[in-house]
């Protein structure tokens, strides 16, 4: 009878329980996709919603720019464990580590809050890119939520 390789068998990752829904991370990710890929304002004395140019308004980091607003209502509306997971998720998919450093990140994200976690989260280059990896290390995705709403 032969035996089973056992050091090639992957264990299967649990999802962990996260204080905020997987759909407001995956909402959180497309409006931070949007942010991020903006480009520098052409026009320093321009507000994000001069009627002159609107296009530019959209396209260009502006003050008052209303994807940087809505991205931060609804961090900050998130309650503060739901805001302390999206933070050690952040880190999660930023470090690469592994699922197992969780309760670790989590309790870092504790000890570091200050009140403006929405402000840190979107001060954070390639905040998109580092919560969809630190979903993709806790074996969730965006995948039927960008089928919804992509």
């Amino acid at each position: 009878m032969a035996s089973l390789d056992h050091s090639t068998v992957q264990p299967e990752v649990a999802p962990l329980d996260l204080e905020v829904p997987l759909d407001t991370v995956c909402y959180i990710i497309a409006l931070a996709r949007d942010y991020d890929g903006k480009s520098d304002c052409t026009d320093p004395s321009a507000s994000g919603m001069d009627e002159d140019d609107m296009a530019l308004g959209i396209l260009e980091d502006r003050p008052s720019d209303p994807v940087e607003e809505e991205l931060i209502s609804i961090i900050s509306d998130l309650s503060l464990d739901a805001q302390m997971d999206l933070v050690a998720l952040m880190w999660l998919g930023r470090d690469g580590t592994s699922i197992d450093d969780w309760p670790e990140l989590r309790a870092m994200a504790e000890d570091h809050q200050n009140g403006s976690t929405a402000g840190y989260l979107c001060g954070t280059p390639m905040l998109c890119d580092h919560l969809a990896a630190g979903l993709d290390l806790i074996g969730l995705n965006c995948g039927t939520f960008d089928a919804r709403y992509g």
